[in-house]
């Protein structure tokens, strides 16, 4: 796992540019560093050494040197594509999973993506072609980010390092603030930084004569297989996992484990077979897993290393966590994830983790809605409605009024993925400035469109994979791990479990008993049955309680009446949501952390926060 960075064009300081661009994400590769320039590009790495110590360093070359790469990530495959080649002639230096890439590249060209099985991102540049080849992994485990600035081509594994070359001048991106609002994560292809793009996942790009040409080489499909029962799938689904979890065992390092009290996480820890797995609660009892990780690792005869996280630790890291995001993330379990991976960090330098099962299997609590409307929504469409305008318009809360409202809605209204925060209206009164850009259907329907002859789970599934898994998800297990230069796999996000999971029909995903059904009876091979069947959660954190505590009230409304927040906000309007949730009015604690979360990351990049300058082995 590693991090690189680099631009197309001269630079009379080229090296200076780009060591300082490499210096931003040292804690993505702290073990060595590397450099390719010439007239034409440059290209720079940062390494984390996890397979062929010796002779991994990169930027790699093939024979002659006309094809050089940078490459962040992990070819779970690469033993069988490496024999491929080598019987069409190819000759290979070392045993890295890199030199298969440049390899590939030359055999298939842009087809070679097809043939990976693993997480990456990469760059190659084609010195007789005079182009830059560059891809992402099918899922978005991996990050990219680029911008074009003054005829170059800038790219790297965070928006960090592109700061730090003179083309780009930094601006906030308004339109991405306006849908993060909504969302709760940066939801458009352009960055919080305007300017700046993501690669999408399962795209790739060529940048050759000043043009940029970008196009999708996959794409995750639902197709249900009813011929199968039960018992069918779940031996696949367990045949799948345990394929999948050996491969990303391949290591030169030891391999742990993070373990929640969540059936994704143990499930994964309890086939691994390795000594070691990580757990971290907060010093709430209703919110500390550290007991129940503990039980289980007892039982699976495994070692469990666990910290329990004060609230003075949580508030205090937010600052340094939204440097190392990059971008706001209003999800209040990235630190949590930050705080495990530094507790990982102590012990390994590869850790497997659970992310995907819910997108993959249907594990969401959300997913049962569908169920749970069915009876209300064979009423005819005009008296659903009339019955959730009436609700809309009762000044009091009552119980069922929300589920009058959605239940009046098909799931391409409701439904945008697990986070939905601030509505329209309510972020164009909240904001100083708001652009009208984009109702939240809007930016679903062309994903909807591709699903409309699905039942509404999957639908939901598949939103999910194209927004949440991977705005949220992949961001907060990429950033937070890298943070500590840890590199975390994620077993359920593989392509031949994949292969096994679009063919589940909805009813062994989820039903009046479960969700995640058929996975949860293949988990029930390895684990207690109080874990398999055990109720999703995710990682739950007290920030409703700590916002109400004068000291992190007192906080938050130091950043809610700062000249920042003016800037953007109307104030009155933040008060009025931190002082209703005070006073315990209303729960408004998700929606306050999204608007604190943003000024916390504008304070870091555009004023005098966190900077990383400070950042040192625990960053």
């Amino acid at each position: 796992m590693c991090g690189f960075a680099g631009f197309t064009g001269y630079l009379e300081n080229g090296s200076e540019v780009l060591t300082n661009m490499m210096d931003k994400i040292v804690h993505r590769g702290p073990d060595s560093a590397g450099q390719y320039i010439d007239e034409k590009i440059s290209m720079g790495f940062r390494r984390l050494s996890i397979i062929d110590l010796d002779n991994g360093s990169q930027p790699m070359f093939n024979e002659d040197k006309t094809i050089v790469i940078t490459f962040n990530g992990e070819i779970y495959n690469h033993q069988e594509l490496r024999q491929e080649l080598i019987e069409k002639g190819h000759v290979f230096a070392n045993n890295a999973d890199t030199e298969v890439l440049i390899h590939a590249y030359e055999e298939y060209g842009e087809d070679m993506l097809c043939k990976l099985r693993g997480m990456f991102a990469f760059v190659i540049w084609d010195s007789v072609k005079e182009t830059v080849f560059a891809a992402r992994d099918f899922f978005g485990i991996k990050p990219f980010y680029y911008t074009i600035a003054n005829g170059h081509f800038i790219y790297a594994s965070e928006i960090k390092s592109i700061l730090e070359h003179p083309a780009y001048k930094k601006e906030v991106n308004l339109v991405a603030l306006e849908n993060y609002l909504t969302f709760q994560y940066s939801v458009l292809e352009e960055t919080f930084f305007k300017g700046i793009y993501k690669l999408m996942p399962s795209f790739c790009l060529t940048y050759h004569d000043g043009k940029l040409n970008i196009k999708r080489y996959w794409e995750p499909t639902f197709d249900m297989d009813e011929s199968k029962d039960l018992d069918c799938w779940v031996d696949e689904i367990d045949n799948a996992m345990l394929d999948s979890v050996e491969h990303h065992k391949i290591s030169d390092v030891e391999v742990g484990s993070f373990l929640s009290s969540g059936v994704d996480s143990s499930y994964v820890a309890a086939v691994f077979n390795g000594d070691k797995t990580f757990t971290v609660g907060f010093d709430y009892d209703k919110y500390n897993e550290i007991s129940y990780a503990k039980s289980l690792s007892d039982k699976i005869k495994i070692d469990n290393y666990s910290k329990l996280v004060s609230s003075e630790e949580y508030w205090n890291a937010i600052p340094k966590i939204l440097y190392h995001m990059d971008e706001p993330l209003a999800d209040p379990a990235a630190i949590a994830l930050y705080f495990v991976s530094q507790t990982a960090a102590d012990h390994v330098k590869v850790a497997l983790s659970g992310e995907g099962a819910d997108e993959f299997f249907g594990g969401y609590n959300i997913y049962h809605e569908p169920h749970d409307l069915a009876s209300f929504q064979k009423l005819p469409s005009v008296l659903r409605k009339a019955l959730a305008k009436f609700a809309e318009i009762l000044p009091f809360k009552f119980k069922g009024k929300n589920f009058l409202i959605r239940a009046s809605k098909p799931v391409e209204e409701r439904f945008i993925g697990n986070a939905f925060m601030f509505n329209e209206k309510e972020r164009a009164k909240l904001l100083k400035n708001p652009t009208g850009k984009y109702h939240h259907t809007e930016l679903t329907k062309p994903y909807y469109d591709k699903v409309k002859n699905q039942d509404d789970v999957t639908k939901m599934q598949y939103i999910d994979i194209n927004f949440w898994l991977i705005g949220d998800i992949l961001l907060k297990a990429d950033k937070m791990s890298m943070a500590h230069s840890l590199e975390v796999r994620v077993p359920f996000l593989d392509k031949k479990v994949f292969e096994v999971a679009r063919h589940i029909p909805t009813k062994y995903k989820v039903n009046k008993q479960n969700t995640k059904y058929a996975m949860r009876m293949a988990a029930h091979r390895h684990l207690p049955d109080m874990v398999a069947e055990k109720k999703k959660l995710g990682f739950p954190v007290p920030i409703r309680i700590w916002i109400k505590d004068e000291k992190y009230y007192n906080m938050i409304k130091k950043a809610f009446t700062s000249e920042a927040a003016s800037t953007f906000f109307n104030t009155n309007v933040l008060m009025n949501y931190l002082n209703d949730h005070k006073e315990g009015k209303a729960d408004n604690s998700r929606k306050i952390w999204t608007v604190y979360m943003f000024l916390v990351w504008y304070n870091n990049f555009f004023g005098n926060g966190y900077n990383g300058k400070t950042a040192d082995s625990s960053s």
